[in-house]
């Protein structure tokens, strides 16, 4: 029997933050309908994003943004202007940690996620890359043959990229267990993607092309990923991460079939290698576009499911079961509108959601122009829930 729960805004006051003001929920009480169990007490050990991954009870929903370090904060331009090339702001463990916490000394949310970009173990697999300003990632030798793929190393963290291990080391001590520090990695097709098809892709017509008509090369590449991306994730766990989310952005350009050929295998060995030595580390799946892949999804194996705003959230829980937790899934185009109206998506999202196993997060990235005043109306909102 499902129990709808209800949210009421008792009233707003108005506080100013930053040369800015924005109405502020006083408190807004999310109830249920029927009357329930009395709750037991929370704990408040342990940062509030991971109680809610395990299904403990928590006072409101864990809430942060995906790309919330970046784009909209003018902080952030900042310091692009004066370190214009991404791959320094990625690579400098001092910029990732000064980066990484922006969002975390203005607007406190329940996620610190480690200033990075997927394609950074690259370098460390054989495969040249860079990321210009106005075009994206371009992969300087696309790989199309078994020759290129056996030239593909093994990742060794510890080696490529010691400034992660350090900055997220850092975090944990910034952040001092006030939040959940998140690492993150790519998913082995995605990364095949941009590496076959030398950057972002409208059509994906070389890895298709690779997929259909040399599929063996295909899955020796996702193969090297797969053993790759585990270690990585092994290596920012062991360094300070509290939950890893994988993007597998890409993914969803497959049909089912093709997905559970050329993609879930290889993330289901993935979240087994983790687990073998990781058992307690909360993996977090996302796939913009995914709705056509929910219950694929969650065969991998991980913790947590993130939904795009495509998906309903009533209809994403019950696809999905009660057993895996949710993360999402408001519009990023919602912060472009009133403030009333982002407390209403709000809401209903986390009604949809109920009480148990679910972040409050955006379906996707934050988008650039997001007003700053509405993201930390966003913050406000969601802080200000209660079950």
């Amino acid at each position: 029997m499902s129990i709808m729960y209800s949210c009421s805004v008792p009233s707003f006051s108005s506080i100013s933050v930053s040369n800015f003001t924005y109405r502020r929920p006083n408190r807004i009480i999310c109830s249920a309908g029927a009357p329930v169990a009395e709750r037991k007490a929370v704990n408040t050990t342990e940062p509030l994003l991971l109680n809610a991954v395990r299904g403990e009870d928590v006072e409101r929903p864990p809430v942060w943004l995906m790309r919330q370090a970046g784009r909209y904060m003018k902080s952030y331009q900042t310091l692009c202007e004066k370190h214009p090339s991404f791959r320094e702001r990625s690579e400098n463990v001092d910029l990732v940690v000064e980066i990484s916490l922006q969002p975390w000394k203005v607007f406190k949310p329940d996620g610190v996620i480690l200033f990075s970009d997927i394609l950074t173990p690259l370098p460390g697999m054989n495969i040249p890359f860079d990321i210009v300003k106005g075009k994206g990632p371009i992969i300087f030798d696309p790989i199309s043959t078994a020759a290129q793929v056996d030239q593909v190393r093994e990742f060794s963290p510890e080696e490529w990229v010691p400034y992660v291990g350090e900055a997220l080391t850092i975090l944990r001590k910034e952040v001092n267990n006030e939040a959940a520090v998140l690492g993150f990695v790519g998913a082995p097709f995605t990364l095949a993607s941009y590496v076959v098809e030398g950057g972002s892709s409208k059509n994906f017509s070389k890895i298709k092309t690779l997929a259909f008509s040399q599929p063996k090369v295909l899955h020796a590449l996702l193969e090297k990923f797969t053993t790759s991306m585990a270690k990585y994730i092994k290596y920012q766990a062991d360094n300070g991460a509290q939950a890893v989310q994988i993007f597998d952005s890409w993914a969803t350009e497959l049909s089912p079939t093709d997905f559970e050929e050329f993609s879930l295998p290889y993330l289901k060995a993935i979240v087994d290698s983790v687990k073998e030595t990781h058992p307690d580390l909360p993996l977090i799946l996302y796939a913009s576009g995914s709705g056509g892949l929910l219950e694929r999804l969650a065969l991998t194996g991980v913790d947590v499911v993130s939904l795009d705003w495509t998906v309903d959230m009533a209809e994403g829980r019950k696809r999905l079961g009660s057993e895996i937790a949710v993360q999402g899934n408001v519009d990023p185009g919602v912060l472009f509108g009133s403030k009333e109206f982002i407390s209403k998506r709000i809401i209903d999202t986390v009604k949809k959601a109920g009480n148990k196993k679910h972040i409050l997060n955006l379906g996707h990235g934050i988008k650039v122009g997001t007003p700053e005043e509405n993201v930390a109306h966003f913050f406000e909102v969601a802080k200000g829930l209660s079950y």
